[in-house]
């Protein structure tokens, strides 16, 4: 199946044959490689490790925490958990780093090993390369039985990661209990069917449609939280007449919406609501990626404030926000980064801060929606022959609209009069990527094909 080896960790599909797939052997190298890089580079032994609730996660968690364990390491156990909660609770505990265990939005077949820091937040791709390195050049040794590392479990840090989320000053939970919502909540069968419930609640919210809540990782549809996989969620908030329904993808760290009416707030708007809410209390800059929606600029530059964008991927997105001191960002994916609580995607912060602004302003969601631009994006990829010359093309697309403003810090970003494209290659396959934005669906699809055609012409031009 597949085994994919990166900076940030390593994720593949269980089973088959180590190296190639997720197997014992594999899990038990990485984790090995990533305590003796926090042994060595933070000087901490405290290792806090968490799980989604995924067929194979308790499996990986016993590989993962007797690995840790066999080199010194003092492992806290969460147990199920959610990415943001393990995010916080590194911090918490003072540990070294944190483990993971999690394949987010791929489906039941995958886990993953995502990796932290001391600071609760994704290692950065110079201490993902030091990992990998480990992995490959260095020979572990085990500790002997006065030396074996100690295990804490431990249950209470969801409860705590929303104590926190409570205390924020722009969580207003008399303002939410007072509206009295009815909310549906599709978890996926995940860690999200423990926090999202429990956080509602502890937000004075009294009526909750649980839909598929139980976390056994059985998941009743593809995890990812795209609209294609909510018509569950939709056709139940218009039979129940519910105000929200609310969709997490299987470790809790992207959220998406449903209006009232059933139709769908839109991944990429979930980040541009929560900015416009936290910019109309809190002066700031905003950080989004190069692939997400122009509407948060809009929002940003409609308070007077500043609009930055980072390359793909949430560490970079964090370091960008740390540059121009971010007061919000995150990305189009439906992930907020809210840095008065953490500096990391969290779907249950931008619960209770959407919550808030709807309940303070008085405005249904659709109503909500409606005062944002409306922009469409469209998402195509274009797979090429193995060793093709990907630099080259992208010269040659540079070339080809140099009359136009070009970004090159992540692939290559075209921005139009009203328009963008961006194209970036993926990391693990030969395969260009591409995203277009428009007022217009059919023009936001029309540029997508044109820069794909280019590619084709100018990929044959080559080999000739």
């Amino acid at each position: 199946m597949s085994l994919i080896k990166s900076i940030s960790g390593i994720r593949g599909t269980i089973g088959g044959f180590p190296g190639a797939n997720l197997t014992p052997v594999d899990i038990m190298k990485y984790s090995l490689a990533f305590g003796y890089w926090v042994r060595e580079q933070e000087g901490n032994r405290k290792i806090v490790v968490g799980r989604d609730a995924r067929v194979s996660g308790q499996m990986v968690s016993n590989i993962v925490v007797g690995a840790l364990q066999s080199i010194g390491m003092d492992v806290v156990d969460l147990g199920l958990s959610t990415t943001p909660t393990v995010e916080i609770a590194v911090h918490e505990e003072k540990a070294g780093g944190g483990i993971i265990i999690t394949a987010s939005h791929n489906p039941k077949q995958w886990n993953a090993l995502k990796l932290l820091n001391s600071h609760g937040e994704f290692i950065s791709a110079r201490a993902g390369e030091e990992v990998l390195r480990i992995v490959e050049d260095k020979t572990i040794e085990f500790e002997d039985i006065n030396g074996i590392g100690s295990y804490t479990f431990t249950d209470e840090y969801i409860d705590r990661h929303i104590e926190k989320i409570l205390k924020l000053k722009l969580v207003d939970r008399d303002a939410i209990a007072a509206r009295n919502f009815k909310i549906a909540v599709d978890a996926v069968n995940s860690t999200g069917g423990i926090a999202v419930p429990r956080l509602l609640r502890a937000l004075g919210v009294q009526q909750i449609i649980e839909i598929n809540c139980e976390p056994n990782g059985l998941f009743a549809h593809n995890p990812e939280p795209l609209p294609e996989n909510l018509h569950e969620l939709s056709s139940v908030v218009k039979r129940q007449n519910a105000d929200l329904g609310i969709a997490v993808d299987p470790d809790v760290d992207r959220l998406a919406l449903v209006c009232e009416d059933g139709s769908m707030f839109g991944e990429e708007y979930t980040l541009v609501a929560v900015a416009d809410y936290v910019l109309s209390k809190k002066k700031g800059s905003t950080v989004s990626n190069l692939s997400s929606t122009r509407a948060l600029r809009d929002v940003t530059e409609r308070y007077g404030c500043s609009y930055f964008a980072s390359a793909v991927g949430e560490v970079n997105v964090v370091e960008k926000m740390k540059e121009v001191k971010a007061v919000i960002g995150g990305e189009g994916n439906g992930g907020i980064i809210y840095p008065e609580l953490h500096y990391g995607r969290d779907a249950l912060v931008g619960i209770a801060l959407f919550l808030t602004y709807i309940a303070k302003s008085k405005k249904s969601a659709s109503m909500l929606r409606a005062t944002y631009p409306n922009y469409y994006i469209a998402k195509k990829k274009i797979e090429l022959d193995f060793g093709a010359n990907i630099e080259l093309l992208f010269d040659k697309i540079e070339n080809k609209y140099k009359k136009y403003p070009i970004n090159t810090e992540d692939g290559v970003k075209i921005e139009f009069e009203n328009d963008w494209v961006h194209l970036r290659r993926s990391n693990t396959e030969p395969i260009i990527r591409i995203y277009a934005e428009s007022h217009s669906e059919t023009t936001a699809n029309n540029i997508a094909e044109q820069i794909m055609k280019d590619l084709k012409q100018f990929s044959s031009d080559i080999s000739r």
